[in-house]
């Protein structure tokens, strides 16, 4: 689990193919701190685990599954990345539940910079635009990030000056992929309205289950 608060930028050391999936070498300081083999660290918002520790450097597998979810298969060398470890239940919820199951790649469709931050627009698929909200929290890149503002093509955002300075925001581009999770209270939420005690209830549509319920006239 993850807040969306990233902890630093690593870089990409090397990329090579193993098997069915690929290996991914980051390398990184403060994110080695108290981690060994076995560990979670986030990685442009796509948990993976540790599977090498090196000097200045651990090392992942990207498996078939998440190169056709995430952007980290089509990495190269040298491109720098947000990384995130699992946060401890001590800690301080500083972003929003993160999973670190990245549901799917989204485009830096626009971008305005003021001398306050970025103000960027990011186009989402449709099957997941559906989950975000205005003021409501999403990852990308694994930043935690409020929507601004909604569009039927995606969603509005706003990155302050110190999210700019800590992550690879600073050097998003028009036309740039990007991670996209959505929030889980969502997804939990229209798993239950779609699967409700009353059986009257199956096959029925969230609308039609909400203003059955009066929520919605």
């Amino acid at each position: 689990m993850f807040t969306g608060i990233i902890e630093e930028t690593g870089s990409v050391r090397g990329i090579s193919k193993s098997g069915d999936g690929y290996l991914l070498e980051i390398v990184s300081e403060l994110v080695l701190e108290g981690t060994k083999i076995g560990d979670s660290i986030s990685i442009n918002g796509a948990c993976q685990t540790v599977t090498r520790m090196g000097k200045g450097s651990f090392s992942v597998f990207v498996s078939k599954i998440t190169h056709s979810v995430t952007t980290l298969g089509a990495f190269n060398a040298g491109k720098k990345v947000n990384l995130e470890r699992a946060v401890q239940p001590s800690g301080r919820l500083g972003g929003h539940i993160v999973q670190g199951h990245v549901d799917g790649i989204g485009r830096i469709a626009g971008l305005k910079k003021d001398n306050s931050g970025i103000e960027a627009f990011v186009a989402v698929e449709g099957n997941l635009n559906k989950y975000l909200v205005e003021k409501g929290s999403v990852a990308i890149d694994g930043i935690s990030l409020t929507v601004v503002s909604l569009t039927e093509k995606g969603a509005g955002i706003y990155l302050i000056p110190e999210t700019v300075k800590s992550t690879t925001a600073s050097e998003w581009k028009s036309g740039d992929t990007v991670n996209i999770e959505t929030d889980i209270l969502a997804k939990y939420v229209e798993r239950m309205l779609l699967f409700g005690r009353d059986r009257e209830n199956k096959g029925k549509d969230i609308k039609s289950m909400l203003m059955d319920e009066g929520f919605l006239s």
